[in-house]
């Protein structure tokens, strides 16, 4: 028996002082679980700066813009001035009743507001106030948007193809990793509550949550003093993994093979089995150290088929392999059509994303 997961946070309050993309991911998280998420925009700025972050082909004229919609799916607005003592107290009002409070603001402006952690927890001890900072020491309040992110934590120098500029993610990667490491907190502090009664105040920063997700990378630092170069979309320590191809009729894919076996299927789909006699390709080592070989040799063979036979042969053999789609390609996949949100907002404007939370519960 299916379990709706609409249901799982049906009598949880969340109210969200935060913008732009990581904390609002958060409080969009809760929203698909069922919660009841109300979120405060800055009344006197015209709401979160992400309504006006409108690309040239959408309309001028509306409230909303697809990079806001893609973050606050299922969530009750509130326009609040919270300089003002009136739309304050309405603010704390809603505070001192919610079990989960999501927050961006910069220490010294959520103090100033009497919306800080401390004021807020003072009122309701079983409040779970989650902050996201930009940098790990909080009274570092500079300003920092997740390309500032990609920077600092080394993401921009390791991205884009060697003897090029540096490349950044074309998603606020920083952002969305940071969302999940405040909604793990949230979850663990919900887990705690449950136990003792208590609340919790969860502070995490985009700094901290990047540095955590350079995960091999660091190793490879860390351990062998290796600083990882510009690659492309090759990876440092496997082969043929990363390299890009292109079939007879001119579409792209690309190979991920990790494994020893995984080659030897390549090879047979390819039908080049002798390169597993050739000492350059017999280890993960040495293809590492010949890649270059052994992508033209790949490459000769791959030109001379169709994308529809290669993927097919390949799905068949066990050969991890992807089409390198747009994006229209990928929202033809069944799989990223029951994906969709749909919501019209209280300006009565038809709003469309991708669920955040992939998730099957039975």
């Amino acid at each position: 028996m299916a379990v709706c997961k609409d249901s799982f946070f049906s009598d949880l309050k969340v109210v969200e002082f935060s913008s732009v993309l990581a904390g609002p991911a958060v409080g969009m998280f809760f929203a698909e679980l069922g919660a009841d998420v109300i979120k405060i925009e800055n009344k006197t700025t015209g709401g979160d700066i992400t309504r006006s972050w409108k690309q040239p082909s959408e309309k001028t004229d509306t409230a909303v813009s697809a990079y806001w919609s893609s973050v606050n799916w299922g969530k009750k607005h509130l326009f609040l001035d919270l300089d003002d003592p009136i739309d304050r107290s309405k603010a704390l009002a809603l505070a001192a009743n919610a079990d989960v409070v999501i927050s961006n603001f910069k220490p010294s402006s959520a103090q100033r507001m009497g919306v800080d952690s401390a004021s807020l927890r003072a009122q309701n001890k079983q409040l779970i106030f989650a902050q996201l900072n930009a940098f790990a020491d909080p009274e570092d309040e500079s300003p920092a948007f997740d390309a500032v992110l990609q920077a600092e934590a080394g993401f921009l120098y390791m991205n884009g193809e060697p003897d090029r500029p540096p490349v950044k993610m074309p998603v606020a990667m920083i952002d969305i990793l940071a969302a999940h490491q405040l909604k793990e907190g949230i979850l663990l502090a919900l887990l705690q509550r449950a136990r003792t009664g208590e609340g919790c105040t969860i502070t995490t920063s985009l700094m901290e949550s990047a540095l955590a997700s350079l995960v091999n990378q660091a190793s490879n630092f860390l351990m062998n003093g290796h600083i990882p170069q510009r690659m492309g979309t090759l990876h440092p320590n496997i082969a043929p993994y990363g390299d890009v191809f292109y079939s007879a009729d001119g579409f792209p894919l690309l190979l991920a093979v990790g494994t020893a076996r995984q080659f030897h299927q390549l090879c047979h789909c390819l039908d080049l089995l002798y390169l597993l006699q050739k000492t350059a390709f017999q280890t993960n080592s040495s293809r590492v150290q010949h890649r270059d070989d052994l992508h033209d040799l790949l490459a000769e063979s791959m030109a001379k088929r169709t994308i529809e036979d290669l993927m097919a042969t390949f799905k068949a053999n066990g050969v991890p392999a992807g089409r390198i789609r747009d994006l229209q390609s990928v929202f033809e996949k069944p799989e990223a059509q029951a994906m969709i949100l749909k919501e019209t907002t209280q300006e009565g404007e038809e709003t469309l994303r991708i669920a955040s939370v992939a998730l099957k519960f039975s």
